[in-house]
């Protein structure tokens, strides 16, 4: 069995989409299902590759218990497409960008993640780069309404799959 891959994207993979892959990955080991999961994240721009999460995104994860500190940014490459099952966007602008840079043989499923959040109306995870503690702190409680609601949406889709032909690798 191969796992079901997500990978989370924002445009630096330095604060929003390194956040959401810590927070979900939280919630999948909470599940006991990092066995049937691979989960990375990426950015569609390379600004930062190679980087840690921007520290006052680590911190604040940090705070509620998240650890960030493994992740390191990377740029999506057009093998994601083949090699994920979803791409799990943070705002229109970067999945208008994953759109037009989707090759014709792509496999991947490409979603906002505000798709799956109960709790905000909004469609996109905003940037909080260039803001204060309190848009890192917002960005935070996003991710992790919407990421549970996600995990819920695999939970009655995908996973049920996974884990009947399971034989965990990858």
């Amino acid at each position: 069995m191969n796992k079901l891959a997500i990978c989370f994207i924002c445009m630096g993979n330095i604060c929003r989409s390194p956040t959401a892959e810590g927070v979900f990955r939280r919630l999948v080991e909470a599940r006991g299902l990092n066995n049937y999961l691979y989960i990375d994240s990426a950015g569609t721009h390379g600004y930062h590759t190679g980087c840690s999460p921007d520290p006052r995104s680590a911190s604040i994860a940090a705070k509620r218990g998240y650890d960030l500190s493994a992740i390191r940014s990377r740029r999506v490459e057009a093998k994601d497409f083949r090699d994920f099952d979803y791409l799990i966007v943070m705002d229109q602008e970067n999945f208008a960008f994953l759109k037009a840079l989707r090759p014709s043989e792509a496999k991947a499923e490409t979603r906002l993640l505000m798709e799956f959040s109960k709790q905000f109306t909004e469609r996109d995870v905003p940037d909080p780069y260039y803001g204060g503690p309190r848009g890192f702190e917002r960005v935070l409680d996003m991710v992790e309404d919407a990421s549970k609601g996600f995990l819920e949406y695999l939970l009655s889709k995908d996973l049920a799959a996974v884990k009947e032909t399971s034989s965990p690798q990858r």
